[in-house]
């Protein structure tokens, strides 16, 4: 079995690349399983929790090639604060589909950062215009570069603003890509910057809407990636509202996501509203974008789908190699 570090998953993980492997996986047939919550009891601190996220290839539906089981194994452990650690660890474990047998164990943290971050850039293929230059990002942690690297290998992204709530992490993440081909700089004046952006890529823990609808122009297309609960969300009522509304899939961002549950609660929409998710976009059933001057928005929570795609190249390329 196969030990694949974070650095080597990163190397391996190249865009477009993935993005073009999550959309033969959202063509394809995969099966995702709920994902399963376990508590785990801590001695003096709160408790852990640990999270599965099985995926394998259907078979049974005349799969072409060599099908894959994977799991993806996180533990969330807050009480990693005081010890210096990171509260989420994560590892993947990739094993035949034919056998059972692993063949590889992967750094789960780095690929779960580069396939969501291509699930974005995989709906922003078909619903922000080709022509879009301008890229602001609301948020400056983990996930923000892989965002703006992501954004950037679809469309001809020349300026990308940085905004975060704190402001010294906005200018540290802009001079860190200081160099690549689209200038980065930070933002203190987000509405400003949300007027003036072709695509908005938010990656925050908000549980307040940080992007307001009447700040979006005609053309735009919003990317929602941070609020992961109904409790969260990163855009108001109006933002949803004004959009035509597109989901990475309907059970999870029906169920998990503020963003969409909250203006359903509202009455601001219904889950009609919903116009596709990624099996319709990337099967061709629904085209996306209908004109120039429509506002998309996208909203994802993460499949195990998108997992196993990653994985699957990755092993690819480390088998080759």
């Amino acid at each position: 079995m196969r030990v694949v570090e974070a650095e080597e998953v990163g190397r391996l993980l190249v865009y477009p690349d993935l993005v073009d492997a999550l959309e033969a996986a959202f063509r394809g047939q995969v099966v995702t399983p709920v994902r399963h919550h376990h508590p785990v009891a801590r001695a003096g601190e709160p408790d852990a929790m640990l999270l599965l996220m099985p995926a394998w290839d259907d078979v049974s539906t005349g799969f072409d090639g060599d099908p894959m089981i994977g799991i993806k194994i996180v533990n969330v452990v807050p009480g990693n604060a005081a010890r210096g650690k990171a509260s989420v660890v994560g590892s993947y474990l990739l094993m035949s589909g034919v056998t059972g047998e692993p063949v590889a164990m992967m750094d789960g943290s780095r690929l779960t950062l580069r396939r969501t971050a291509a699930a974005s850039a995989l709906a922003a293929r078909t619903l922000a215009r080709p022509d879009a230059a301008r890229l602001v990002m609301v948020g400056a942690g983990a996930l923000a570069p892989h965002l703006i690297e992501a954004h950037a290998s679809v469309r001809p992204i020349r300026e990308v603003a940085v905004w975060n709530h704190r402001p010294e992490k906005a200018v540290a993440l802009a001079e860190s890509l200081a160099g690549r081909p689209y200038r980065v700089t930070a933002v203190t004046d987000l509405a400003a910057a949300v007027a003036e952006a072709d695509i908005v890529s938010a990656a925050t823990l908000s549980s307040e809407p940080v992007i307001r609808g009447a700040w979006l122009k005609p053309g735009s297309h919003v990317d929602l990636v941070g609020a992961f609960t109904p409790a969260m969300r990163e855009s108001d009522n109006e933002a949803v509202r004004r959009a035509r509304v597109f989901v990475d899939t309907r059970g999870g961002a029906l169920k998990e996501a503020g963003d969409i549950v909250r203006p359903i609660a509202d009455g601001v929409i219904t889950a009609a509203d919903v116009v596709a998710d990624l099996f319709d976009l990337c099967r061709g059933t629904d085209p996306g974008r209908r004109g120039a001057d429509e506002i998309t928005l996208f909203k994802s929570v993460g499949t195990a789908l998108e997992d196993l795609a990653a994985a699957r190249l990755v092993w690819s390329r480390v088998a080759g190699a």
